[in-house]
């Protein structure tokens, strides 16, 4: 989803060209006491049907950010509409990952997030992963140099030493390197 966003983005004459530069997934995570009764097994699909058809909280970031588009396309995938029922069982923060996690772990809610901010994340309480390791769950990076013929403040000689540098050997290597608390956060794919 956030791959044609960008891809639009290029096409709209807003951006010059679109690579790929990491990858990592998302995760569904949620109370141990897990009142939708998902089971690690369970698909996206299946576990978002769960905590619709038991009303259970569910923390969405509600930002437009990939991580918000990606929730609302697997409502879509399982054809449900979860807004309708916005500030009662499925409530939308509007904010980043960090302040949604924090309000799933004090309200024993079930949330998406990026492995990433998961690994990051000091608050997780009672929360645990519901669902994994799934295809409808990869999350890629990309990273698009903006056109100065549309915003001439860019700095193109320097956005684009940086964006070189970010898909170079180098640049993948210490992508691939970076860990926290001893995990890989990201995984490079530069094309």
């Amino acid at each position: 989803m956030q791959k044609k966003r960008e891809l639009k983005f290029v096409k709209n004459g807003f951006g010059l060209k679109r690579y790929n530069l990491m990858y990592n997934d998302f995760i569904i995570v949620g109370p141990k006491e897990n009142p939708a009764k998902i089971n690690l097994t369970d698909d996206p699909i299946t576990s978002f049907t769960k905590i619709f058809t038991t009303s259970s909280i569910f923390i969405s970031r509600g930002d437009d950010s990939g991580t918000h588009f990606k929730e609302i396309s697997i409502w879509d995938k399982a054809k449900l509409k979860p807004i309708k029922f916005s500030g009662k069982w499925y409530r939308e923060t509007g904010s980043g990952m960090g302040t949604t996690l924090n309000l799933a772990s004090g309200m024993g809610a079930y949330t998406l997030s990026d492995r990433a901010s998961w690994i990051n994340f000091n608050n997780k309480n009672n929360l645990r992963i519901i669902a994994e390791k799934n295809k409808t769950l990869f999350n890629q990076y990309g990273i698009t140099m903006v056109n100065p013929s549309s915003c001439p403040n860019v700095k193109f000689k320097n956005a684009n030493k940086f964006i070189s540098w970010l898909l170079s050997k180098r640049g993948q290597k210490i992508i691939e390197n970076f860990k926290l608390k001893g995990k890989q956060l990201f995984f490079p794919n530069a094309s």
